[in-house]
């Protein structure tokens, strides 16, 4: 087989499994959160044994799917300088949240369902806290230096306040509209980091 074929099988092959993926990631921003291979094969335009055939099982196709997300939040992920007047830290800091939180509601509702059986869907979740605790302390690193010995419960309170589960209480649980819950969330920050 020449290089040039063999070049070629690889690039379908990753235009396969590419398109696998982005079959699952709409199916799962449609609200399909449990779509089954059969449905995720159909939306792509491949065949089930297709589909097994990129991805061994369904940990594989996880761990490929959660990639493909995380590679979406880091497009949505800016530094925020910390020499910036707080409230306009705050300000960026939060609607970068809010833009990050609308953007994975539909993957980490999807993975809430599946986390405590997979291990891709546990490290991806893991990975998008450490992010988020390393956005907090660029950010707000003189605040969080300053808090002293509380600079660990000052972290967790930020965290806690900018969760994704946090959101999706706010937006889910109380109902509230994207303005509504980003304006608590600000509220919430600036309430912690002047205290």
């Amino acid at each position: 087989m020449t290089e040039r074929h063999s070049d070629g099988r690889i690039a379908r092959g990753e235009r396969t499994r590419d398109a696998i993926v982005e079959a699952h990631a709409g199916l799962l921003r449609e609200g399909v959160l449990k779509p089954t291979a059969k449905v995720i094969a159909e939306r792509a335009g491949v065949s089930l044994r297709t589909l097994w055939l990129n991805f061994k099982d369904l940990e594989t196709l996880l761990e490929a799917t959660t990639a493909y997300w995380l590679d979406a939040d880091s497009a949505l992920r800016q530094p925020i300088d910390a020499g910036l007047p707080l409230p306009q830290r705050i300000e960026l800091y939060c609607a970068q949240r809010v833009r990050r939180h609308e953007h994975i509601t539909p993957a980490a509702r999807s993975s809430a369902l599946g986390e405590p059986f997979s291990v891709a869907l546990q490290r991806s979740r893991h990975e998008h806290v450490e992010r988020s605790l390393q956005d907090l302390a660029a950010a707000f690193g003189p605040e969080l230096t300053a808090a002293g010995d509380d600079r660990q419960a000052l972290t967790n309170e930020l965290y806690a306040a900018s969760s994704w589960p946090a959101w999706s209480s706010l937006r889910d649980d109380l109902g509230l509209g994207i303005d509504e819950a980003a304006a608590i969330m600000r509220d919430t920050f600036t309430r912690l980091l002047r205290a």
